[in-house]
């Protein structure tokens, strides 16, 4: 028999005739292990997971004009969004926004891809459904108290263009004039534009209202149509007045990309949302510092629970030790016995701690976060590893007190 064969089969038979004592070590070594694989994978999953929940809170990156409005079409948002990676763009929404009348009454229109607002408003409150075709409004809820409007109603948009403003004003004035005109006596004047005037009339679009929308803001001041239903009322134009973008990124990542397009799109300014970007960050940063603590918390409590198990080990096993030395063992064969049995003791409690570590952050990740976790593989042989160191240092002190039993005075009287 080898000396690593008979070496491993003193440690084994050890652990096995104090099996009730290394039970409650090999338990509290695979508590800690436990923990420190489940929340280490939650402390590197838990950004992905964070960032999912803050995009329920709206955009948090606006792009804008940088001067010229005509130049901020499509085509400058195109180049902006090609600055972004499309893993991480988690939804775009161009608005132009119009004044129109609706019952007479002067209200906001805006215009915009009805998908993308859903993906980067999802916090928004919908009695009824989302607009899904052309011809169909969503309003918000101030509105829709104002005009007496309500889910399945159908109404009238009107949008008067500049041009359509100026003739009505121009035929107001011809009809003042004809009024004077008429009272001081003098000749009637035809107040029909001429052949040369081009009239412009108001167009006019029947819409159905599909919801009503609350969000407690200020968006429940505006009406929300299509973008091609906004191109019919006020024509077809490719100016946008600004765009929301939802990113899946950190506050680093979200700086870069900003400065990215302003860097290389002249057209376009991004502007971060910095209540959302930095509740992120500070919420994400408190998040990982508590895992971190509660980590190096419950290794301590291992470390500590194992180092009691293996003094009181020590202590029941003083007379084995001194008569083991009285027939000329040295130190080092003591140490490395119980060092063996401490290292074993860690390799096989952060075995099992590493799989239900695994288990653990899953279950919290789906009850917390309703999502499944990945399985980090690089988690496995790191637990393995610090469960053995944690268990190599809970021996020393027990380990130097084996060392220092004297055989004279233990023996004595046998």
């Amino acid at each position: 028999m080898t000396k690593q064969k008979m070496f491993m089969r003193m440690i084994t038979a050890s652990l096995v005739r104090r099996r009730s004592r290394m039970l409650v070590a090999l338990l509290a070594i695979a508590v800690g292990a436990t923990i420190l694989s489940g929340l280490v994978t939650i402390y590197y999953d838990v950004p992905r997971q964070m960032g999912a929940e803050f995009r329920n809170y709206g955009a948090n990156m606006i792009l804008v004009a940088s001067g010229n409005e005509a130049a901020f079409n499509q085509e400058a948002v195109d180049q902006s969004l090609s600055y972004i990676s499309s893993g991480d763009l988690v939804g775009v929404a161009p608005y132009r926004y119009e004044t129109v009348r609706i019952h007479e009454q002067p209200i906001v229109a805006a215009g915009t891809d009805l998908e993308g607002a859903k993906a980067t408003s999802p916090y928004w409150y919908i009695n009824g459904e989302w607009p899904a075709a052309p011809g169909e409004i969503l309003l918000g809820q101030e509105i829709a108290d104002l005009l007496g409007l309500k889910v399945g109603d159908t109404l009238t948009v009107t949008y008067a263009s500049e041009e359509a403003r100026g003739t009505a004003e121009a035929v107001s004035a011809d009809d003042a004039s004809v009024s004077v005109q008429g009272e001081a006596g003098s000749e009637e004047v035809d107040a029909e534009p001429s052949d040369e005037e081009e009239y412009h009339p108001d167009v006019s679009l029947d819409m159905t209202v599909t919801g009503t929308l609350e969000t407690g803001g200020s968006e429940e001041e505006y009406a929300y149509m299509a973008l091609e239903d906004m191109e019919s009322l006020a024509g077809e134009t490719d100016a946008l007045d600004v765009v929301e973008l939802s990113i899946s990124a950190d506050a680093d990542a979200l700086k870069q990309y900003s400065d990215d397009i302003e860097s290389n799109v002249d057209d376009v300014t991004p502007r971060l949302v910095k209540r959302v970007t930095q509740s992120e960050s500070t919420v994400l940063t408190k998040l990982q510092a508590l895992v971190f603590l509660v980590t190096a918390v419950v290794l301590v409590l291992t470390m500590i629970c194992v180092a009691t198990t293996m003094t009181a080990a020590v202590t029941e096993r003083r007379k084995e030790i001194a008569l083991r030395k009285a027939l000329g063992a040295a130190n080092k064969s003591i140490i490395g016995e119980f060092m063996g049995e401490g290292l074993l003791l860690g390799g096989i409690g952060g075995l099992v701690g590493a799989g239900l570590g695994f288990a653990f952050a899953q279950a919290v990740s789906v009850k917390v976060f309703n999502s499944s976790i990945t399985f980090q593989p690089l988690l496995l042989p790191i637990t393995i590893i610090i469960s053995i160191l944690v268990a190599g240092c809970a021996c020393l002190l027990p380990v130097k007190s084996a060392t220092e039993v004297d055989p004279a005075v233990v023996l004595k009287g046998e």
